[in-house]
């Protein structure tokens, strides 16, 4: 597994091999894990499953996500 950021707790990772899956990271802090998928095309994320976050939670990984350089997360 990868990781390709840690900041603020959060840490932005992603498997080698995850078969057919679309485009995605992988994120986690403590018991906080989620994953968001990546649309190259339109240059956007959409959040694929959430786990303990809570919405504050949601907001700061989703910025984290969004500012990452597309180089890193495979875009």
């Amino acid at each position: 597994m990868p990781t390709v950021l840690i900041l603020l707790g959060w840490r932005l990772f992603f498997h080698a091999n995850e078969g057919n899956e679309p485009i995605h990271i992988h994120c986690k802090s403590g018991d906080k894990e989620c994953k968001f998928w990546i649309d190259v095309e339109n240059f956007d994320i959409q959040e694929a499953f959430a786990l303990n976050l809570s919405p504050c939670d949601k907001r700061q990984i989703r910025k984290i996500t969004e500012r990452t350089p597309n180089s890193k997360l495979g875009r």
